[in-house]
């Protein structure tokens, strides 16, 4: 189980969750950023991972290239979904260790364009305050 400073949320207990409203975000420290991000081929290409042409071809081998490359942790054959590599803090790759914003935001996945309208728990953040 991973806790928040001050262990006021369980990243693994949807009870903990804080219902999303407007300007959350600006007091959070990217806590939705240390989930596992699921992605598809084309986030892949949007994040300029892999060309269209090579997307055509052969999933697996696209994982593994980016699974030796250290940026895909898990590919599922059956449902063509890509898991994301995440740091040693358990931190998404392209979230700034300082800023705590996302390196490539008009490049970023679906799923994170859709947070929090859809996940574990729809409508709901992993919110954490900034701490100072």
């Amino acid at each position: 189980m991973k806790f928040s400073k001050g262990n006021h949320f369980n990243i693994d207990d949807l009870s903990t969750w804080t219902a999303y409203r407007k300007n959350l975000c600006d007091t959070c420290r990217a806590t939705c950023c240390t989930l596992p991000v699921e992605v598809t081929v084309n986030d892949l290409i949007r994040m300029g991972l892999v060309d269209p042409f090579e997307a055509e071809g052969d999933l697996k081998a696209i994982a593994k290239r980016l699974q030796k490359a250290k940026i895909v942790a898990h590919f599922s054959h059956k449902t063509a979904i890509f898991t994301l590599a995440r740091m040693a803090n358990d931190d998404c790759l392209y979230l700034d260790r300082h800023s705590r914003r996302c390196t490539i935001y008009h490049q970023r996945p679906e799923t994170c364009r859709n947070h929090p309208r859809i996940g574990p728990k729809p409508n709901f953040c992993p919110f954490v305050v900034k701490q100072n």
